[in-house]
């Protein structure tokens, strides 16, 4: 009886094993997918997030050569503010590199 359930046991547990690492790989695999780990040219394009507190983020979003200010909470989205995108080479409004 006892031998039964060992060799039970050590053909179900790499099978389980298998099962757990497959998923993983699959999870992974379709995160890159969803988030544009294709290399494909997008509209939109998330450039920074801030977490203000447990509810509330800011998040600046590239937009059609526009960089747009969110502000994020449970309630939804809200467009706080509007810029040009700084040209190709410039990290920010002061131009330091």
């Amino acid at each position: 009886m006892m031998v039964e359930y060992f060799l039970r046991l050590a053909l179900l547990l790499p099978l389980l094993a298998l099962l757990i690492w497959g998923s993983l790989r699959l999870t992974k695999y379709l995160q890159g997918r969803v988030a544009g780990g294709t290399g494909e040219c997008r509209s939109v394009e998330l450039i920074e997030t801030t977490l203000l507190s447990p509810g509330l983020k800011l998040a600046v979003v590239r937009f059609r050569d526009r960089e747009i200010l969110l502000g994020c909470s449970r309630q939804g989205l809200v467009r706080l503010g509007e810029a040009d995108a700084p040209h190709a080479g410039h990290s920010d409004v002061s131009g330091q590199k």
